[in-house]
């Protein structure tokens, strides 16, 4: 498969923006909520894809709880992957969907890897990452995210070397596409 005709979207990008909030009340937003993402903008973006068009993706700042004033152009390509926790709870992104994939993790690992970049790359406490893990991300994975699995063509256990999913999930790709290499 050309990685030149892929085109990754990132779901976290499409938080709303809240820079009309104070921090104070950023802070306190439940980004593992499904409405705290823009879908209809996602959505928007996705048909404009499909139809041949670039868009300006929006780009999310973590560090001050909102959109970047900076936007992303992007390219028509060939395979749009769309990557998000959240994205198989929006039936109109399901549907404009030929393969959806459901990578799952179990709640320690999920924690620990969520820590890790949280700080790392978010500039985040130890403290924060874990009063968020337990009062919003645990919960609303439970309620909204583990749910979506059963809309997953393919679900992916990922605990260890998952090399047969991806070869599989990329002949499937190319058979979309018509690639025979």
């Amino acid at each position: 498969l050309d990685l030149k005709s892929v085109a990754i979207i990132k779901h976290d990008d499409y938080y709303k923006d809240q820079k009309d909030m104070s921090i104070e009340a950023r802070y306190k937003v439940n980004y593992d909520h499904p409405l705290s993402l823009d879908n209809d903008l996602l959505v928007s973006h996705i048909e404009a894809l499909l139809k041949g068009e670039n868009i300006l993706k929006p780009t999310y700042d973590f560090e001050a709880y909102t959109r970047s004033a900076i936007t992303e152009c992007v390219e028509p390509k060939k395979v749009i992957i769309l990557e998000g926790i959240l994205i198989l709870t929006d039936e109109r992104i399901r549907k404009l969907s030929d393969i959806k994939l459901f990578v799952e993790l179990d709640d320690d690992t999920r924690f620990i890897r969520r820590l890790q970049r949280d700080i790392k790359e978010r500039g985040r406490s130890v403290e924060s990452v874990i009063d968020q893990y337990l009062n919003t991300v645990k919960p609303m994975h439970h309620k909204y995210v583990k749910p979506t699995k059963r809309h997953a063509d393919v679900i992916i256990p990922n605990d260890y070397n998952h090399d047969v999913a991806v070869d599989i999930i990329v002949s499937k790709i190319k058979m979309i596409l018509g690639d025979k290499s």
